[in-house]
């Protein structure tokens, strides 16, 4: 699988860094969908809506990790994710401990919902999913501390547990 070399900012308490990261094709998928689902949830518009306006430009250069356009990867993420968010969320739902769903920040519910229907899906190895997981909540959500990282990594691997 090719690898394509980006630059990703990550906000740090010494200010920002800039760091090269190696991410291959479908890692830059999951993270295009994780970034249409999260500016879906936050705008309250339908996933569709959501990748319309990611298609049209209206995302920043970073959203589609200075990609052209979506990954067909990214669009078959969403339209999965989005045909079994209903069920997604019960599974979410259930698997959390004294939290609710909308306690989440909306980018980890998104990296969590990408997950969870992958590994509904059932086409990788969940290890491969939960780790890739993992590493855009490193990416995108965790402060430094890994609580972020920790919190996803018992979440994702409970509920691949209850995923047969």
């Amino acid at each position: 699988m090719p690898i394509i070399y980006v630059k990703i900012n990550l906000e740090q308490k010494c200010g920002v860094i800039m760091e090269e990261t190696k991410l291959n094709l479908r890692s830059i998928a999951r993270i295009q969908a994780m970034k249409i689902l999260y500016i879906s949830d936050f705008n309250g518009v339908s996933v569709e809506i959501g990748l319309a306006m990611a298609e049209k430009g209206l995302l920043d250069n970073d959203a589609l990790n200075n990609q052209k356009e979506i990954s067909e990867d990214a669009k078959h993420l969403l339209k999965f994710t989005d045909d079994n968010l209903e069920k997604i969320d019960e599974i979410i739902s259930k698997t959390l401990v004294n939290y609710t769903i909308n306690r989440l920040n909306l980018v980890d519910k998104s990296i969590i919902r990408i997950a969870t229907a992958e590994l509904l899906e059932g086409k990788l190895d969940k290890r491969i999913i939960i780790n890739e997981a993992l590493e855009i909540t490193k990416l995108y959500t965790d402060q430094g501390d890994h609580k972020a990282v920790a919190f996803n990594n018992r979440l994702l691997d409970n509920i691949s547990k209850n995923i047969k």
